[in-house]
This record gives structure tokens, C-alpha cells and sequence, in this order.
């Protein structure tokens, strides 16, 4: 058979595959070692969230019908790799893995940074993915090196610094978005408990985590309540109950959590806010105009293009793309452009 460019994405996406679906071999039995060394990293963390995370992505991301499908809709491995700095976030138990999967799956050689706040589970993955194959393009950032491009996530004044610092090479830059939920009234209980994930896994530190609630005009309040909280997310609830009280504000406990009607985000952890709505036409309207504040929505209808079923904030697939932007498109745009 004669050896063509289409020939060589087709290997690479075959061998990609099978990289990735051994990980997922591999990921299912997580040595409870590195699930303490990791709590002890992140004191945010707990087993479950940890377990929950790395589950959510073998089931969404590593599975090798969906990555196949997914490589399908783009020419990757490239033919002229780069060096692809990814900047990773720490708010989560592997939040930053996505990134890494897109670099290896463009054919770049990923220079990951990891978050001092996930430094165990990262390197966990790494070690694997060099257990399975020693040759694949991955290294460490020695903090020096410009690379020849840039994936970061941070907040909005970590992302101005990532532009200064390189402004002069192509860059992602992610920061604060937050999500919705819009309610009818007529949820299911299993709805109502899977948007109490939505908004309670993870502690709400995540992007995804629902913080704001459309209640439809007249509907009470949905039946939700915030359980098995990590101590340190329901310290931060006494705390704002308590400055609730002395202050006289009207809230809603939720018996871990306040909620307070309200048109903005909440600007606390372990606070919702709700508001009111007449149409549907009305909530897309209001979603549209703050696109670029939105990670998700959590709805029955697809009001907006980055709208998830209920109970689905947390578990992304391989085409949610955060901030809506297609990071294996970029990845083959610099291949070109990086010369």
C-alpha cells in the first residue's frame, strides 16, 4: 500500500486510539495511594470527587467509538507537530487533562504545567501514558523555554498575564465563566437530583457547576438541598448565613447553602441565585447577550448552544468544547501558522 498524508492520519488517529483506550484500562483501578497523596495536595478534594472525575472521563473521553468519531472530523496528526505549552487549572480533580488529550491527539508534543493543587493526579497520568508508549510526546515545563504555542485556563487576572507574557505566539486563553440552570416547574425528582449535582459537585468550585436559577414566574422553589458538603464548603455556608441574618437580607437555606433572588451571580461560594422568568423567548434572549459570561445550561430545551440535560453539567464530552472554542481546530490552524 502506498504511504500517503491520508495514510499516515489514519495511523496516527489508530494509534491515538489505542493510546488513550489503554489509559482507560488503566484508570480503572486508581491506586488508593494516589488518591491519598492527591486529597493531601488538594485539601478540596475528596475520594469521590477524585473517582467521580476520572470515571466522568473514561466513560465521556476515553472511549475508543467516541474517539474515533470525534478525530474523524479533523486532519490530525498533524505533519508538522509544535511544542504546545498547557497551562492547567487546579480547581478540579484533572480539569486539565482535556487539554492534554487534544495536544497528544494533534500530534504536538504537550509541555504541561500542572496546577500546584493537582500536581499528584496529573503525574499519575503522565507516568501511565509513558508506560504505555515511551516515544509519546510529552515533557514537563522547565519554566524557561517559550514554547510555540499556548493553552492556559485561569482566572481573568491570571489570563491578562498569559497574554503579556506571550503575546508575541499563538494563544487559548480561558477565564471566569459560570452556568445556568433554567426550570420550568414540572421537573422530574430525578432532574431536581441531578441538577443537585449540577450545582454541588465539586463544591461548585467548578465552570460547570450551575450557580444561578431561572424559575419560571409562579413556580416555589425547586425541591433541591446541598448534602454530603466537604467541611471546608460548608464553613463558608455558616459564614454567609450568619452575615445573612445580622444583615437582614432575605435567603433561602437550603441546609448547606443559601439562595438569594438576585439578577447577578452569587459573588460567594455556597450561594445560589435565583430570578424569575415570563417566556423562553426571554431566557434565550438574556443567555445570548451574556454568551460570553456562560460555560453551560442546564435545561430541557436547547435554549443555547452549550445546553446540557439535567444532571449532565459535570460529565463534558469530547466535542464541549469550554468556552465554546474548538481546541483540536486550533491545534491544526498552528501547525501552519508556528513556522
Amino acid at each position: 500500500m502506498r504511504f500517503t498524508p491520508q495514510t499516515a492520519i489514519f495511523v496516527g488517529m489508530k494509534h491515538t486510539v489505542e493510546l488513550f483506550t489503554a489509559l482507560s484500562e488503566r484508570l480503572a483501578h486508581l491506586p488508593e495511594s494516589i488518591v491519598a497523596e492527591a486529597i493531601a495536595e488538594n485539601p478540596w478534594y475528596t475520594p469521590e470527587a477524585i473517582h467521580t472525575a476520572v470515571e466522568a472521563i473514561r466513560r465521556e473521553m476515553l472511549d475508543p467509538e467516541l474517539l474515533t468519531r470525534w478525530l474523524a472530523a479533523y486532519r490530525v496528526p498533524v505533519a508538522n507537530p509544535k511544542r504546545v505549552l498547557v497551562i492547567m487549572a487546579g480547581n478540579l480533580p484533572l480539569v486539565g487533562f482535556f487539554d492534554l488529550l487534544c495536544v497528544v491527539a494533534a500530534g504536538h508534543h504537550c509541555i504541561v504545567k500542572p496546577s500546584s493543587k493537582d500536581k499528584v493526579l496529573t503525574a499519575h497520568i503522565i507516568n501511565e501514558l509513558f508506560a504505555i508508549d515511551p516515544t509519546i510526546g510529552l515533557s514537563y515545563y522547565d519554566g524557561h523555554t517559550l514554547p510555540d504555542a499556548v493553552i492556559a485556563t485561569g482566572s481573568d487576572n491570571t489570563n491578562r498575564y498569559f497574554r503579556a507574557r506571550y503575546g508575541t505566539i499563538p494563544t487559548l486563553l480561558r477565564g471566569s465563566r459560570q452556568s445556568v440552570a433554567v426550570l420550568t416547574g414540572e421537573e422530574s425528582e430525578a432532574e431536581l437530583r441531578g441538577l443537585e449535582e449540577d450545582i454541588w459537585l465539586h463544591n461548585g468550585l467548578g465552570c460547570r457547576n450551575v450557580s444561578m436559577l431561572f424559575l419560571k414566574e409562579g413556580m416555589a422553589f425547586p425541591a433541591i438541598r446541598s448534602t454530603s458538603l466537604h467541611p471546608k464548603y460548608r464553613n463558608n455556608y455558616l459564614q454567609n448565613k450568619a452575615l445573612l441574618e445580622m444583615t437582614g437580607e432575605p435567603f433561602i437555606d437550603l441546609g448547606g447553602a443559601v439562595a438569594m433572588e438576585s439578577a447577578h451571580f452569587p459573588a460567594r461560594l455556597s450561594t445560589l441565585t435565583y430570578r424569575y422568568y415570563r417566556t423562553t423567548e426571554e431566557v434565550a434572549a438574556w443567555l445570548t447577550a451574556h454568551d460570553g459570561e456562560l460555560q453551560c445550561v442546564v435545561a430541557r430545551e436547547k435554549l443555547h448552544p452549550r445546553a446540557v440535560p439535567f444532571g449532565r453539567a459535570q460529565h463534558p464530552t469530547l466535542t464541549d468544547y469550554p468556552d465554546a472554542v474548538d481546541v483540536v481546530a486550533f491545534l491544526e490552524q498552528i501547525a501552519y501558522i508556528c513556522d
